[in-house]
């Protein structure tokens, strides 16, 4: 597998370096006089002046355009819960892309504590430091309530990556593949392998998207009214979700699909299922590193698209499509809150980057590293910020 390839040269790197990021000063200490402006006694003038308008510390500190990207370390990459200290070579590398591709300064925080309320207690005492929260690896369905009560009780931007950055480049992926076949949102059948943050938030954004036929599947089973073993937040999408309220499992389900997408586990999706989806089937196989079903695997088996979350296959599903723009916008804007609207007009920004002359089957979504990506999202972003006066607080999450 292509991950073999880094694992040796990524340690090797990361102990040379011994960490990826470091913070730079903006001006040099040259002399005396330097140092009494960035310091004592000039600083106290600064410190005054927000005092009395603390609206200013945006445009005094560097506060304006820091990120705080916190983990607790329960939900690291496929890993699981490997704590917080392991966690802090993914959070360094958040950093690393909010900085090349927004802007934006970032900030690692790991925290050891799970207790969803101390874990929002902590979060909540050191929100004046950040002009936004970019939460990361929180297992489900903590990260949930988590996530919905930083965005009611803070005035900042709150943003779980692991959910809606997948589900937005998801959508982005979608909009293009279903251009691709020829299907419309309203009678496209999608089935959803994997029902905990991913899973769950790709499906609420497909629905206010106006998909109307989604199936989410557990490992457990198939997510459906009445199941005894169903979260909170599982027992909320069963009411929206399996219109025909199946029983069983993947296999009950995949017949006659239009898409299958994959944020489960290594070999979930068989060739026979594929065979058994409808024609010009759509495969959003998500795992990381080893996907449900590897694409050639797939396209044999009938499918028309395949994406995958490796850098190594077309159409790769990255967050890094969503996230640095998504923050520059709202940040940008002023914006006190991510919405649903503001997700939906992320998705179609990266949807649009993708010319109809160029739309083909392995290329529906823009590579991960094409840096304009950022600043069409920002502006998508922006603009539907300002159709709201005032900004957007309105606790959509």
């Amino acid at each position: 597998m292509a991950i073999d390839r880094y694992e040796s040269r990524a340690v090797k790197l990361h102990e040379q370096l011994k960490g990826k990021i470091e913070v730079t000063n903006r001006v040099e200490i040259r002399n005396e006089e330097d140092l009494s402006l960035v310091y004592t006694p000039g600083v106290a003038e600064v410190c005054k002046a927000i005092e009395a308008e603390p609206e200013r510390m945006n445009d005094l500190t560097a506060r304006g355009s820091m990120i705080g990207v916190i983990t607790d370390g329960t939900a690291v990459l496929g890993l699981g819960d490997i704590g917080p200290k392991a966690a802090m070579p993914v959070m360094e590398g958040k950093c690393m892309l909010f900085k090349a591709f927004s802007g934006l300064n970032a900030f690692p925080i790991c925290l050891d504590e799970k207790d969803p309320e101390k874990l929002i207690s902590i979060i909540k005492a050191m929100a004046p430091t950040f002009a936004g929260i970019n939460l990361e690896d929180i297992s489900a369905p903590r990260c949930f309530e988590i996530e919905a009560r930083l965005k009611r009780e803070l005035d900042i931007p709150v943003f779980h990556d692991d959910q809606h950055g997948t589900a937005i480049v998801v959508l982005a992926g979608l909009i293009n593949a279903l251009k691709l076949t020829g299907r419309t949102r309203e009678k496209t059948k999608i089935v959803i392998n994997g029902a905990g943050a991913a899973g769950i938030s790709i499906a609420r954004l497909l629905l206010s998207a106006g998909f109307t036929d989604i199936t989410l599947v557990s490992l457990e089973g198939i997510v459906a009214e009445g199941e005894e073993w169903l979260n909170s937040s599982q027992k909320e999408m069963a009411i929206w979700t399996n219109v025909d309220n199946k029983r069983g499992t993947l296999n009950d389900v995949i017949e006659g699909a239009d898409v299958f997408i994959g944020v489960s586990g290594p070999n979930a999706l068989r060739p026979m299922q594929v065979k058994r989806m409808a024609e010009r089937a759509i495969v959003f196989a998500l795992a990381n590193p080893v996907p449900e079903i590897y694409p050639n695997d797939a396209l044999r088996a009938g499918a028309e698209v395949v994406a995958t979350g490796r850098s190594d296959f077309p159409n790769q599903v990255n967050n890094l499509l969503a996230f640095p723009g998504i923050f520059k916008g709202a940040i940008r804007s002023g914006a006190t809150d991510i919405t649903v609207d503001m997700k939906l007009a992320a998705a179609e920004a990266i949807a649009s980057l993708i010319t109809d002359d160029e739309l083909a089957a392995w290329y529906i979504i823009p590579g991960s590293l094409e840096q304009k990506v950022a600043d069409v999202v920002a502006d998508a972003v922006e603009a539907e910020v300002h159709k709201y006066e005032g900004g957007m607080k309105d606790g959509s999450s």
